[in-house]
């Protein structure tokens, strides 16, 4: 991988993106950054609170800018938010300015991921399951649209998709 390797996660949260992001830039040598997590520090309060005062679609401009700046930064690893790919532009910069690895997991595990998790605006509703399917029936074609690779996260332990996604990118031809 070359020195200015950019490697982006994407997927629906719960997937793993933040956890096997931190896991693999330690693996790698690299840089690790949450978009969600920059975007909290650069406005000084949590993602609820903005989608409170500004909505989504306020939340959704922060995260075009955030994204756009750390896409550009060289040796990192980037854990995207799950709605990320719903912009085109933020699909076009994170398909061409890193390898875009699409952490896809079924709904029954991302449920069990989530469901103590208060921080996550969207799932804040009498039915869960009913929202992460809609989400991933929008979602999921933009996923797989922007992915340079797909690796499966279910029920697999951070160490195995670690290994994996280190495979991939070693068959992968940028």
């Amino acid at each position: 991988m070359n020195q200015a390797a950019r490697i982006i996660l994407i997927g629906p949260m719960g997937a793993g993106k933040t956890t096997i992001g931190r896991q693999l830039a330690k693996t790698l040598g690299m840089d690790f950054m949450d978009s969600d997590h920059e975007i909290e520090e650069r406005t000084g309060v949590n993602i609820p609170l903005i989608f409170d005062l500004e909505g989504e679609e306020g939340f959704r401009q922060r995260e075009m800018d955030v994204i756009d700046d750390l896409s550009q930064r060289d040796r990192l690893i980037l854990a995207t938010g799950g709605g990320a790919v719903l912009k085109a532009e933020n699909r076009q910069h994170l398909h061409d300015r890193g390898i875009v690895i699409y952490l896809h997991a079924g709904i029954d595990q991302l449920l069990n991921r989530t469901r103590h998790d208060r921080s996550r605006p969207l799932l804040q509703t009498e039915n869960p399951r009913k929202k992460f399917e809609e989400l991933m029936a929008l979602r999921e074609p933009l996923y797989r649209e922007t992915a340079h690779i797909t690796i499966n996260t279910n029920r697999q332990s951070i160490n195995h998709v670690v290994s994996e996604i280190i495979s991939a990118l070693e068959d992968f031809q940028y």
